[in-house]
């Protein structure tokens, strides 16, 4: 089989250094092939409503998100989440996966979401803003119709038990992320190490992110499994009244 080679390089490698540029050319003949069709395989779905192979079940810690708000002087426009009622986790979203990578903006434009269907979901996503945001880049790709893929949301966190020692806390609490997740796992049965991310800022926990499969189970996140917070600690502000 004969490789074209892909010439949009080209720029790039006049300036370089006239060795530097041979080893670039030689390393692209070597390797562009696998990457290549690599890129392929990923192309021939992307973006395809409704191909996808698992969900990614993202809960944020709402009091890191209000802190972080504020911070930033956006506690207004985080109003609704920060200021009306005391929140632990809530939902982020429910992402569509490919085994590598994922798709988002599935449909342009995006199929209106009827407001009552987003008023439904303020219990579990505080924030009109959010609900409509990942009805758009994330909803549009799992091939539901609106109300389906929320109610799949709600589904998908109904199977999620919250450690019981989370859901109020009253004091600002630091933990590991490995620790985090073994709160989980203890938790809810059927839930391993593989299946489950921790995500931080620069002190304080973000996210924990759960991979299910489509029909909603526990699994293995696969090459998606790589464990975003480093950080030997996280910071958990406290729930607000808690």
């Amino acid at each position: 089989m004969v490789h074209c080679f892909p010439f949009h390089y080209l720029p790039m490698l006049q300036s370089l250094p006239k060795l530097a540029s041979r080893f670039l050319v030689a390393l692209i003949f070597l390797l562009g092939p696998a990457f290549l069709a690599s890129a392929q395989a990923q192309d021939r779905r992307q973006n395809a409503p409704g191909e996808f192979d698992f969900y990614v079940l993202s809960l944020s810690w709402s009091p890191s998100f209000c802190e972080a708000a504020a911070e930033r002087g956006n506690a207004e426009r985080s109003r609704a989440q920060c200021s009306e009622r005391s929140y632990s986790f809530v939902v982020h979203g429910l992402w569509p996966q490919y085994d590598r990578g994922s798709p988002e903006y599935c449909r342009r434009p995006a199929p209106r979401l009827e407001r009552h269907v987003m008023v439904s979901m303020l219990d579990l996503m505080p924030a009109p803003g959010l609900i409509y945001n990942q009805w758009d880049k994330h909803g549009t790709c799992s091939g539901l119709g609106t109300r389906a893929y929320f109610e799949t949301i709600r589904k998908a966190r109904a199977a999620v038990k919250i450690p019981h020692e989370l859901l109020q806390l009253p004091n600002p609490k630091l933990i590991s992320p490995e620790e985090l997740e073994a709160d989980f796992i203890k938790a809810n049965p059927g839930l391993t190490a593989s299946s489950i991310q921790v995500t931080c800022d620069s002190r304080r926990l973000s996210e924990v992110r759960i991979c299910m499969s489509r029909d909603l189970q526990f699994r293995d996140c696969g090459d998606n499994d790589r464990r975003a917070c480093r950080r030997d600690q996280v910071l958990m502000p406290p729930v607000r009244g808690g």
